[in-house]
């Protein structure tokens, strides 16, 4: 399994914990999952999440990806400016900016182009 496999499926099964339990696939209440928009918000970003997968399960090209990554990385900025102007959902902010920036370098690796084997010595 390729890296950009490994990421729609990783991103499949989170999108799909999102919708099914949200508030434990966002990390309890340590992480502030008892919030009261706690739950739309998961299950906004999970289909989110499923959709990016769909996607990619169809089509797997470096556009896609790096426009998934985009996509990761302004939800990452969107969460930090969350966590400056709400520090009652500071904890669940930063948990998914960390998840996001996860899933943004993830998706900027798959996108490189795979090196070429090294050529063997010349004999």
């Amino acid at each position: 399994m390729d890296r950009a496999e490994t990421l729609c499926a990783v991103r499949a099964a989170y999108g799909a914990a999102l919708l099914a339990v949200p508030r434990r696939a966002l990390g309890g209440p340590r992480l502030g999952s008892d919030e009261p928009d706690a739950v739309p918000f998961a299950r906004a970003l999970g289909a989110r999440q499923l959709l990016e997968a769909g996607l990619l399960a169809r089509r797997r090209d470096r556009r896609l990806l790096l426009a998934g990554a985009f996509v990761d990385a302004l939800h990452g900025v969107s969460m930090l400016a969350l966590c400056a102007l709400s520090p009652r959902r500071r904890r669940l902010a930063a948990a998914s900016a960390a998840g996001a920036a996860l899933f943004a370098a993830w998706g900027l690796a798959a996108a490189r182009p795979a090196r070429a084997a090294p050529s063997p010595p010349a004999r």
